[in-house]
């Protein structure tokens, strides 16, 4: 399977893309905000629909037990996690895999903006297992 053949490849290659740009402007070294309001910005220069800081609800056994805010979805398609930190670990990829399974979301993206170079990793929820791409590690 090629990364194009990926579901949402398009719209996952335009946040990228996105966070590319906003990476190369800040570097690192900024709070995660900082990147999440630039990164709106470029959503916005190309007309990507985007929505911010939602909340959802966690059930078990169908009662609420907590809330969770999702920092974006994008496209109504994509969920986008946000980090700034030095190096992603599991704790951050645990996040957006119980996200994607708990909340029925198909794809995922995490940007890591903490790095000399941008990080990414797609996850796609197939309901039996989240599975990831990660982009090649910095040099």
């Amino acid at each position: 399977m090629s990364v194009t053949d990926l579901k949402y490849h398009d719209v996952t290659e335009q946040i990228i893309g996105c966070a590319m740009r906003v990476h190369a402007y800040f570097g690192p070294g900024f709070p995660e905000v900082v990147y999440k309001r630039a990164l709106m910005i470029e959503f916005e220069k190309l007309n990507i629909s985007y929505q911010s800081e939602i909340d959802r609800e966690i059930f078990y056994e169908r009662k609420l037990i907590a809330k969770r805010r999702l920092d974006l979805i994008v496209e109504n398609k994509v969920l986008t996690e946000l980090k700034a930190v030095s190096e992603l670990d599991n704790r951050c990829l645990a996040q957006i895999i119980n996200y994607l399974r708990v909340f029925d979301i198909e794809v995922g993206l995490l940007l890591n903006f903490g790095e000399k170079s941008l990080r990414f990793k797609r996850f796609i929820n197939n309901k039996e297992s989240v599975k990831s791409f990660l982009n090649p590690p910095n040099p």
